[in-house]
């Protein structure tokens, strides 16, 4: 496996430079370095998260255009800027998840809450929705996708200065899950739900999968 994490805004500029860039690292990661697969993360230069409009357009087009012109195996790493147990974590999560399912990619691995520079504030229920959401999505053609992925956008994105703090106004895995039984707790599972009937909202096919 190669690692490799471009930062949109940054050395390679736009959008359309960053994903040019980021699909040639990947080339890269197995021609030079015999990687067995590659693991991507567009990062955005003012937020450090995956989860924006921008990070989430370049790992769209990669994944796409390598999806659609090679047969390597190829996947996405999660940096919610929100922490766990807020509904906002949830909809980042979710946004990456449709984006990396309708654009082909095989693996996807998360999720690191509060941009995951905070410690204990990861839990398994952000990766339970990457999973649920990622199931929902293949029903998903990639303009119906689209459509959905601006709804989520527009819940979220207006909030990045407010959880721009450490922890990303999130609660620590002790305070989200019992960690005798590791059970999340009422007000966790609370806020998936919520989360959730948000994403249906949006148009995401979630029946019979949460």
């Amino acid at each position: 496996m190669v690692e490799q994490m471009p930062i949109v805004g940054g050395y390679v500029g736009t959008v359309e430079q960053a994903a040019v860039s980021n699909v040639a690292t990947h080339l890269g990661s197995f021609t030079l370095f015999s990687g067995s697969y590659h693991l991507d993360g567009p990062v955005h230069v003012r937020w450090g998260i995956t989860t924006t409009r921008e990070a989430l357009q370049v790992a769209g087009h990669t994944a796409l255009a390598l999806d659609r012109n090679t047969n390597c195996l190829i996947a996405n790493q999660y940096y919610p800027l929100a922490g766990p147990c807020t509904e906002m974590c949830l909809l980042e999560t979710a946004a990456q998840a449709i984006t990396d399912t309708c654009s082909g990619r095989e693996l996807v691995s998360g999720s690191a809450s509060a941009k995951g520079v905070a410690e204990d504030y990861t839990t398994g229920m952000e990766a339970r929705v990457m999973g649920e959401v990622a199931i929902a999505a293949t029903k998903l053609n990639p303009k119906q996708a689209n459509e959905v992925l601006n709804a989520i956008l527009a819940l979220y994105e207006k909030n990045y200065k407010e959880y721009a703090v450490m922890g990303g106004k999130g609660k620590k895995f002790q305070e989200c899950y019992d960690v005798v039984t590791v059970k999340p707790t009422e007000e966790h599972l609370k806020v998936y739900e919520r989360a959730m009937r948000k994403l249906e909202e949006c148009g995401l096919p979630l029946k019979g999968i949460w």
